[in-house]
């Protein structure tokens, strides 16, 4: 087990984006799940006890070490990394893609009563958004939905873990910044 545990460590340490228990299974010529989640979750575990500046969390589909947020400010000031802001009609716009998806840019707009185009190219700039395909309607649409950086970024296991529809219209959502 402590072989097998200390090579999934590894793997996700040196993976850039979240590593899925199948990617880890694969790559370590493992057949059986059981045993890698075994090792995620002990790993898990290991990491939320020590409560240090590094925890290892399930995101996106899959495992990734996140730097505790407690400390995002030093991380912050080493990496010195680009923000950019996603303002009220981007974090509205999201929420519609997120919730309803896929989804074209006339259903968003219908729903928030304003024109989005730009908002759109924003967040398929920023990897938030993707293209899913077009709709089978007339003038076939571009349809819109939610990429594995929009999970990450809200730090979300997978859609189902976005908060209920009706606790969303009781927050005053205002401007939020997130690190790209």
């Amino acid at each position: 087990m402590e072989d097998v545990k200390g090579a999934v460590e590894a793997i996700v340490f040196a993976a850039n984006s979240p590593v899925t228990v199948r990617q880890i299974r694969e790559t370590l010529g493992l057949d059986d799940p059981a045993g890698v989640r075994e090792a995620l979750n002990a790993l898990k575990l290991e990491y939320e006890e020590r409560d240090g500046g590094i925890s290892m969390v399930e995101v996106a589909g899959g495992y990734q070490f996140r730097t505790n947020p407690r400390y995002s400010e030093q991380v912050t000031a080493l990496r010195k990394s680009p923000r950019f802001r996603l303002t009220r009609a981007s974090l509205e716009t999201l929420a519609i893609v997120a919730y309803r998806q896929p989804v074209t840019r006339a259903e968003i707009e219908a729903l928030r009563g304003v024109e989005v185009g730009g908002v759109l190219k924003h967040l398929l700039t920023k990897g938030l958004l993707r293209i899913e395909g077009r709709k089978e309607s007339p003038g076939r649409p571009i349809l819109y939905g939610t990429t594995k950086k929009f999970l990450s970024v809200f730090d979300l296991k997978d859609l189902g873990a976005l908060p209920p529809l009706k606790e969303m219209e009781e927050l005053d959502l205002g401007q939020e910044v997130f690190e790209e």
